[in-house]
């Protein structure tokens, strides 16, 4: 039984998932848009959100625990300089996930990940 038991382990190891999930978080906080697979993207999507809660807050420790995930300096001066602003005045959900349907290569449910914009 699975009680309690929440997170896919899409086939990988934990740190193959661990390394993944920072290079999809880093492409987002680039592009701020990516294309994946449906479960990669539902599983990116409470790691993003703690991201950018953590850059609504701004402090010395809250830019500490960022860059546990994002290792490029920029793009942690991005998250605390731009993007998290933006979301000042919302108290959570900040990416939207839009299902695109099957990849055509092997069928696998494919999804956007991209930033709510007012």
């Amino acid at each position: 039984m699975r009680h309690a038991v929440h997170g896919r382990k899409l086939g990988r190891t934990t740190s193959h998932r661990r390394a993944m999930f920072r290079n999809q978080l880093a492409s987002l906080m680039e592009h701020e848009r990516i294309t994946t697979t449906l479960p990669k993207a539902k599983e990116l999507r409470p790691i993003a959100e703690k991201i950018i809660t953590q850059g609504k807050r701004g402090t010395l420790a809250a830019r500490r625990r960022v860059r546990r995930w994002l290792s490029d300096r920029h793009l942690v001066q991005k998250l605390f300089d731009e993007i998290a602003p933006r979301f000042e005045e919302r108290p959570g959900g900040y990416l939207r996930i839009t299902k695109l349907g099957p990849r055509a290569s092997d069928g696998a449910e494919m999804a956007i990940v991209e930033f709510v914009e007012e």
